[in-house]
């Protein structure tokens, strides 16, 4: 198993040097440079060529991208011209909200997802085959804008029901401690704060995760099928085992290696930053503070957030691998 691990980390290596040459040069391709975004349009040519001798702008581009990488290395990605704070500060203040959204998003997928993919696959043929599959259908393609926004107009703004922006209550003193606002509301005892953070995730996590159930119940009641058909069900059944047993040990058991795949690559997107739903929402993560940062022009912001996120999803999949590993020996031999 460790030799297993040692060989997905270093094959993690040329998968993060590509993906930091991709971005060092996208960003350099933007229309304006990072002179002009940090100096505004008002700034004359000769504060641009001041910023750029300032910063090595005007050196070789395989000497920027090097000096970037080690600044990278460093988790030291420089100030956002916006707020004019350490963009890895930035991120460490924001990315708790994306994980707590996500954390929702799965369970809300997963707890759902599972149980009606099963459900689909025991009724193969029948309705509730059928329509597991039509409500699949749908919340792929039902675009997540359209139905974040549907959400908000009918819970929150027709309704009342729930929350419709933000994270928290602002008129709620709440202290925080980690930046995961139901976490922190359970540490200090604020129990009136953190069940509002908890309902403030509700609208943006049944949003959020209305494709990932989707694909869980499809990946679920497929999986489900073709394990019902192996020669190890049928013999357990034919040794008198108890459906149950059949069922929990050698059906769901076996038929949950594809899905736990599916669920971590979905993890590692959501925990990508969910542009789209945290902008609705107002909801303060890495996708509203990264829409801002497009608007606005930050590119040093722009540069940071990418890569860490970046990063993070490469380790969930790492995470994935070595799941899968440890589930099904085979795969740590191929």
């Amino acid at each position: 198993m460790l030799r297993f691990i040692v060989r997905r980390l270093v094959q993690l290596v040329p998968i993060l040097l590509g993906l930091s040459i991709l971005l060092f040069a996208w960003l350099r391709a933007l229309p304006g440079g990072p002179a002009q975004a940090a100096l505004g349009e008002r700034a004359t040519p000769e504060d641009i060529q001041r910023y750029n001798e300032a910063f090595g702008l005007d050196q070789p581009l395989i000497v920027q991208y090097f000096k970037f990488l080690g600044r990278a290395l460093t988790l030291d990605f420089g100030n956002s011209s916006r707020t004019g704070r350490p963009v890895t500060t930035e991120f460490l203040e924001r990315f708790p909200g994306t994980v707590e959204l996500t954390i929702f998003a799965m369970v809300f997928a997963i707890g759902l997802g599972i149980p009606l993919g099963y459900l689909a696959a025991r009724k193969h043929g029948r309705w509730p085959d059928s329509a597991a599959v039509i409500g699949s259908l749908l919340g792929v393609a039902i675009p997540v804008f359209f139905l974040a926004y549907l959400l908000r107009f009918l819970f929150a703004v027709k309704l009342g029901w729930l929350p419709g922006s933000g994270r928290q209550e602002v008129r709620i003193e709440a202290t925080h401690i980690t930046n995961f606002y139901v976490l922190d509301g359970l540490l200090t005892r604020e129990w009136d704060a953190a069940w509002d953070a908890v309902l403030h995730l509700v609208l943006p996590g049944i949003a959020l995760g209305t494709i990932p159930l989707a694909i869980i119940v499809r990946i679920t009641r497929a999986s489900v099928l073709d394990v019902v058909n192996e020669d190890y069900v049928r013999t357990a059944d034919a040794k008198g085992l108890a459906t149950s047993t059949v069922r929990r040990r050698h059906i769901l058991r076996n038929a949950l290696l594809p899905v736990s795949t599916t669920i971590g690559l979905q993890t590692g997107l959501l925990l990508s930053g969910a542009v789209l739903t945290e902008t609705v929402f107002a909801f303060g993560g890495v996708g509203l503070e990264l829409r801002q940062a497009i608007a606005n022009r930050d590119y040093a912001l722009l540069q940071g957030f990418i890569l860490l996120l970046a990063i993070m999803y490469v380790l969930v999949n790492l995470l994935v691998d070595i799941s899968y590993g440890l589930l099904d020996p085979r795969v740590r031999v191929r």
